[in-house]
């Protein structure tokens, strides 16, 4: 296993982009719109996501700023099978809050946990 991404919220995607790429140096890794769901990802790093954590710049369409304490979103972690991965940690004491299924507006298959302080986890299953 290994740490894939950390989601930030965020109001304007160009400024932060810019901010993140111009200013911190980082490269866009990738971006895609989901019409449907009024949001867009963009995933930003130092390297290829193949070679290290990234960040996950969500920009909901209809939101222009968060508070500090919202705009935190989740550790996500790929896994083999997020199903398997859902059922062993439920065996351990752990609390799935999302159980293993594609995710909303795509097919990427996704899971959430919580963490004894409330924080999200989510587990990605690693496309074949």
């Amino acid at each position: 296993m290994r740490i894939l991404h950390t989601m930030l919220r965020v109001g304007d995607l160009g400024r932060s982009l810019a901010f993140y790429t111009e200013v911190l140096g980082m490269r866009e890794l990738r971006r895609t719109d989901y019409p449907t769901g009024r949001f867009t990802l963009a995933f930003v790093g130092y390297g290829p996501e193949s070679d290290g954590a990234v960040l996950e710049l969500t920009h909901n369409w209809d939101t222009s700023s968060y508070d500090i304490g919202s705009g935190f979103g989740h550790v996500a972690i790929e896994v083999p099978d997020a199903y398997a991965a859902c059922e062993q940690i439920k065996a351990r004491g752990g609390k799935v809050v999302r159980e293993a299924g594609p995710m909303k507006h795509g097919t990427t298959v996704i899971a959430f946990v919580e963490d004894p302080d409330g924080y999200k986890i989510e587990l990605i299953q690693k496309k074949a």
